[in-house]
């Protein structure tokens, strides 16, 4: 691995690390809206940005209230929606539809992160799934236009 991407990849993963730290509260727990969220938009730019989402969510996912066992339930659930948004970046090319499908994408795959609240809190796995999954619509839906306006100044597909 080049030294440029280590450095991008460890970036991205301390900026997710201290944005969900800056919130830990809306972060963690049976209701969450995890801003760093919007990160994972950025495989949609490039899919080597996967690797500093996945570390920056391993290393944030060490310090909530659940600790270890995060890592069985967010990091499985990030690397699948991460896998299956480049796997879609294949065939579609318009980066707003990508990014749209990423977001659902996400959406979706909650369930594994209602799974996890459903045993470590008790609370009805289908409801736990329907307020991940809505907080996680909102986060990656407000990601998706902070994401392009950003693109236009930082060119994400290029820092590689």
């Amino acid at each position: 691995m080049k030294v440029k991407t280590l450095a991008i990849n460890g970036l991205i993963a301390a900026l997710y690390f201290a944005l969900a730290m800056l919130i830990k509260p809306l972060a963690y727990g049976p209701i969450q809206y995890r801003l760093p969220e919007i990160f994972n938009h950025l495989v949609v730019f490039n899919k080597k940005y996967a690797i500093g989402i996945a570390l920056g969510v391993l290393i944030a996912n060490l310090f909530s209230p659940l600790g270890i066992y995060e890592l069985f339930f967010g990091l499985p659930q990030t690397i699948i929606a991460l896998a299956t948004t480049i796997f879609c970046g294949r065939f579609v090319k318009n980066k707003m539809t990508l990014m749209i499908i990423n977001m659902l994408v996400f959406t979706f795959t909650m369930f594994m992160i209602a799974w996890e609240i459903h045993i470590f809190y008790k609370a009805p796995f289908w409801e736990s799934w329907l307020f991940c999954a809505v907080g996680e619509l909102v986060v990656m839906g407000i990601g998706i236009p902070v994401m392009l306006f950003l693109n236009k100044r930082l060119h994400f597909g290029k820092a590689f």
